[in-house]
Parts: C-alpha cells; sequence; structure tokens
C-alpha cells in the first residue's frame, strides 16, 4: 500500500511538473509574442522630414501616403499661383503710377485715378504676401505631416487596445451616466 501511495505521489508530481514546464513554454511564446513587433527606427522621421524638405511630397512618397502627395503639390502650387498673379498685377499698377508721375500715362489705365491706382497697388501688394506667407506655410506643413505620420507609423495599434464608450444606469436614482471603459487585453 506505500508503495501504491508513492507511485501516485509520483505520478503527480511528475504531470504537474509537465504542466508547469508547458504553462511556461506558453507564456515563453506569449511573451515572445508579445516581444516580437515591428523594428522601430528613430530615424524614420527624420530621413522623411528630410526628404519632404529636398522635394515636396517626396516624405509622403517615403511613407508610403501617395494620396496625399497631390493634396501637398496642389497647396503649393495653388499658392503660387495667387503669388505669381498677384506680383505681376502689382507691378502693372506701381508702373503705371510711376508713369502718370512722369507725365506718360498708357491709355490701358486711364479709367482710374492716382488713388485708385495706390489703393490697387495696396490690394495686390497685401495679397502676394499673404500668398507668400501661404506657400512657406504649405511647404513647413508637409515637413512636419511627413516627420509626424512617419513617427505615428511606428506605435503599436493592436486589436488588444480599445476604448469602447458605454451607456449605463444608475441604480441609485435611475439616470443614465455615461462611462468609458479603456481595456488593455494580455
Amino acid at each position: 500500500m506505500n508503495k501504491f501511495i508513492s507511485i501516485a505521489l509520483f505520478l503527480i508530481i511528475l504531470s504537474n511538473t509537465a504542466a508547469l514546464a508547458q504553462k511556461k513554454a506558453e507564456s515563453d511564446e506569449v511573451a515572445q509574442d508579445t516581444l516580437k513587433s515591428i523594428d522601430i527606427d528613430p530615424l524614420t522621421p527624420a530621413k522623411a522630414a528630410f526628404y519632404s524638405a529636398v522635394i515636396p511630397g517626396l516624405g509622403q512618397v517615403y511613407n508610403k501616403r501617395y494620396w496625399k502627395v497631390p493634396l501637398v503639390y496642389g497647396a503649393i502650387g495653388t499658392s503660387l499661383y495667387f503669388y505669381l498673379d498677384s506680383n505681376k498685377k502689382y507691378h502693372q499698377f506701381r508702373d503705371e503710377y510711376k508713369r502718370r508721375l512722369e507725365g506718360k500715362p498708357s491709355a490701358e489705365y486711364d479709367y482710374l485715378d492716382d488713388s485708385r491706382l495706390i489703393s490697387a497697388q495696396k490690394f495686390y501688394q497685401r495679397n502676394r504676401d499673404l500668398s507668400s506667407l501661404f506657400v512657406v506655410g504649405f511647404y513647413v506643413l508637409n515637413i512636419i505631416d511627413a516627420n509626424v505620420d512617419a513617427a505615428l507609423m511606428q506605435f503599436n495599434v493592436d486589436d488588444r487596445l480599445s476604448i469602447k464608450p458605454t451607456i449605463y444606469q444608475n441604480n441609485l436614482n435611475y439616470k443614465t451616466n455615461v462611462g468609458l471603459n479603456l481595456s488593455y487585453n494580455f
């Protein structure tokens, strides 16, 4: 009988050891699975920003966000068009005003008096300056977008992360409450 109990005890310990070893192997696989992630390259955002600084839109191509390239060129191109158009009209009105001061007015702007020529110069000069700010602003925004997009691509966004807004009824006064449940599943 004593021999039977010792054999049973030995088998129980052996089975528990095997079960523990199996659980440890499974936990190692889970640990390796959670550690197995995309390699993070800290220079990726800097590369994307540099590429966008050299050629606008190249950082978006580097990030494989091809749909943003027409937006970049559309924004910078439109602002550049309005800059060039306002600059041309500003110089036309300025040259006409200078001709009038010299006593050689042209027939093209004879319907405008001097005050209208000065106000047209100021209007187109202001539009030209604003357009130049937009060109520079969209260029800088292009660089910032490439940098931020490259940095955000390295974040772990997984199905195990979730935020679920819930509406529940309070048991004390039976009014509805709004809650936010943030969960992370291991």
